[in-house]
């Protein structure tokens, strides 16, 4: 048998939030759970160490995150979803990004979890969007 087994490639994540320690630490957890073959990237707060979003710095993170299966998003307040949506329309809407109805930092870990199983793209969008609804009590 001739030829070579290519790489798995798996679906990335960027966690966006206001603040970048809890972005930091979300991106931690949802990695320690998936593994380091997923690439999931933080991008919160300001250039400045301020809170905040920034369309640049989110860019910046989908970019670092895909490793050729698409990326998906999730974002914490209104505002980080609106940065979100300019930094895809800074990459020209890509077909390969999803961003996420899903809580932050529940949705990063299933997300995280599913996407370590070679999930597709919308496999993972959809495991993060289903944490909206885990029982807590």
């Amino acid at each position: 048998m001739t030829g070579s087994l290519e790489p798995a490639v798996y679906v990335g994540l960027v966690v966006v939030s206001h603040s970048a320690r809890i972005a930091e630490g979300t991106a931690e957890l949802a990695g320690q759970m998936a593994g380091p073959e997923v690439l999931i990237v933080a991008a919160g707060g300001m250039a400045d160490g301020a809170i905040g979003t920034d369309a640049a710095l989110i860019a910046d993170a989908i970019g670092k995150a895909d490793a050729g299966a698409g990326v998906v998003v999730l974002a914490d307040l209104g505002s980080a979803v609106l940065a979100t949506r300019t930094a895809l329309e800074l990459l020209g809407g890509p077909a390969n990004v999803r961003l996420s109805r899903g809580p932050i930092v529940e949705g990063a870990v299933i997300a995280a979890v599913q996407a370590s199983t070679g999930s597709t793209l919308d496999e993972v969008l959809e495991a993060a969007e289903s944490a909206a609804s885990l029982p807590k009590g």
